[in-house]
């Protein structure tokens, strides 16, 4: 239905939050090839409450703030809290947005490659937000599956002078503590027992 719509299979997997993998096959069903294991997240009944996403959102930053507390005693908040906030397009957005006004930080929007309609693909930070060179970032978006668009956007934000400290996710599907050094911080993971 959602490829009918037009949505392309990064959309579609964003969506589902399953991995573009995982849509590549659902939408080929290749005959004798192996079925992911994957796992489809259908969070709608807060991702569609504004109250409830906020409520989410301040639990990310609280599960944050218990990571790191040990870290950096003698610190003020402002000193302690990265900024900008790093959203990735789409559900990391409003989670960004939520936190970066809680903490009257700056917020900047990333777009994964996987939404990209140039060839060859490429990830790219909004320019109607905040840049991030010279900056300590701190990545958030709803689900980590495999990794992939994470290595991305820490590749890019290194790529163009910020400092990636610390990745907050609601749903963690692979148990991935860091992505090139920088750390997983998730409200809940998710395992599949087979």
């Amino acid at each position: 239905m959602l490829l009918s719509e037009g949505h392309s299979p990064g959309q579609i997997a964003d969506e589902l939050s399953l991995s573009v993998e995982t849509v590549t096959w659902l939408l080929t069903q290749q005959k004798g090839g192996t079925t992911p294991k994957d796992v489809g997240i259908d969070w709608t009944a807060v991702s569609s409450q504004g109250p409830q996403l906020d409520e989410l959102a301040m639990m990310m930053m609280q599960r944050y703030y218990a990571a790191v507390g040990a870290e950096t005693k003698g610190e003020t908040v402002a000193e302690r809290f990265p900024s900008p906030v790093v959203g990735i397009a789409i559900s990391g957005i409003p989670l960004a947005t939520l936190i970066a006004v809680a903490e009257d930080v700056k917020l900047s929007i990333y777009y994964p490659a996987k939404q990209s309609t140039q060839e060859p693909p490429v990830g790219s930070i909004s320019g109607n937000f905040a840049p991030i060179t010279g900056e300590r970032c701190l990545i958030v978006d709803d689900v980590i599956t495999s990794g992939s668009t994470m290595h991305e956007v820490v590749r890019y934000v290194r790529t163009h002078g910020g400092n990636p400290v610390a990745i907050l996710v609601i749903f963690d599907k692979r148990g991935i503590r860091d992505v090139d050094g920088v750390p997983v911080y998730s409200l809940f993971r998710i395992s599949r027992i087979d």
